[in-house]
């Protein structure tokens, strides 16, 4: 079983699609979009464990240039929607 979070990214104004793209690239992530509002980009990870997943926020997803904070979405249990 993995572990999921969905992570609300601000970036600085006009490097969105720059961070948006370095986003894509980290081990991990499995998809990112740009949004309009108080955060510029959702992001999807999924890692096998808790302690790699925070890893990959704090040490990879928070260190990209231009990213000016984070807010993170653990996700609890779930189920696909059929």
């Amino acid at each position: 079983m993995t572990e999921l979070s969905f992570v609300l990214v601000k970036s600085k104004m006009g490097h969105e699609m720059d961070v948006m793209n370095d986003i894509l690239k980290i081990d991990c992530v499995k998809e990112a979009t740009g949004t309009f509002g108080q955060y510029d980009i959702f992001v999807k990870v999924e890692a096998p464990t808790r302690a790699e997943l925070d890893r990959i926020i704090t040490k990879k997803i928070r260190a990209v240039k231009n990213v000016l904070s984070t807010t993170t979405l653990p996700a609890l249990a779930g189920k696909p929607r059929k």
